[in-house]
Parts: structure tokens; C-alpha cells; sequence
């Protein structure tokens, strides 16, 4: 399983997923940094992802859309704020329109994905996302925030093998 760990803070405003992967730390990131494989793991099984701007230098935007299993279209978008790659992203993640305009009235979240070498080898990925309010934190988890991200991320490792 590739997730490790799911911790949530109210105290600090994350949530906060640990995972790790039988990979090195350049191949995970490739799972980031390449949108034809970002869109196979991004979205939940049953809501895929696909990638229509994928610019991940600081100021760069990436937008998408997950399409449900009834057809319907869920749209989202990062601005990145910081990139080492293949270390660390940091990037302000929300839901767009379907114009792929960020939407009112929805929260977004900072969000800031680490990777580092494990001792034993492979790679331990961190991705903590800060919310701005602990009522924006309790809508999104109540939209399903945490298990979509768990399930999402949970693709991964058969990417990884390929």
C-alpha cells in the first residue's frame, strides 16, 4: 500500500499523507512533473483526471477536470509557488468553473509535496495540504477530501512499476 500515513491537525489547519514507494526519488517525481501520467493517478479510480495546462515553474498554472463515472465534470487548478525539483512543490490548489476560472466561494489550500530518499531505499513522499480556516478545512474533508487524495494516491505505485 502507498500510503502510510493520514494525519489531520486542526490545531495547524492540515492534512497532512504519507507514503512510500519501491522507487527512486526522480521517478516519483516524474509522476508530478509529467502530465500524461499525473492525469492516470490525480483522480480518484473512479473520477480520472485530465491535465489541460501543465506549466510547473513558480507563477505556472496547472488546470484539469476529473470526469465522474455518470460524465460528470469536476474542474480544478494549482498555482505554483515553488519548485526544486525533484524535491519539493509547493503549489495554492482549488475548484474552478467549467471555464477553468477558480470558483467563489469555494476554499482553496496550500499544499507543499516532499520527496526524499528513504534509509532503506525508495522514496517517502510527503503532501501537506494547509487550509485557510478550520471551516474551510471541515468543507473540503466533508466533500471528501481525504478519501479521494488516499484512493488517488493510491495508483501510484502500479505507474511506478511500468
Amino acid at each position: 500500500m502507498t500510503v502510510k500515513a493520514v494525519e489531520k491537525n486542526t490545531e495547524q489547519l492540515t492534512l497532512t499523507i504519507t507514503s512510500e514507494f519501491d522507487a527512486p526519488v526522480d521517478k516519483v517525481w516524474g509522476l508530478w512533473a509529467d502530465p500524461r501520467l499525473l492525469e492516470r493517478w490525480w483522480g480518484p479510480p473512479t473520477y480520472p483526471a485530465t491535465m489541460v495546462d501543465h506549466d510547473l515553474s513558480p507563477g505556472g498554472t496547472v488546470t484539469y477536470f476529473m470526469t465522474g463515472p455518470d460524465g460528470d465534470k469536476h474542474h480544478g487548478w494549482w498555482r505554483i509557488a515553488s519548485v526544486d525539483a525533484p524535491r519539493t512543490l509547493e503549489f495554492q490548489d482549488g475548484f474552478a468553473d467549467d471555464a477553468g476560472k477558480p470558483a467563489e466561494g469555494m476554499p482553496t489550500t496550500v499544499t507543499r509535496v516532499t520527496l526524499s530518499e528513504r534509509p532503506q531505499g525508495g522514496t517517502q513522499m510527503t503532501v501537506a495540504a494547509t487550509f485557510p480556516s478550520k471551516e474551510a478545512m471541515d468543507q473540503l474533508i466533508s466533500m471528501g477530501m481525504e478519501h479521494g487524495i488516499t484512493e488517488a494516491m493510491g495508483q501510484m505505485d502500479a505507474l511506478l512499476v511500468q
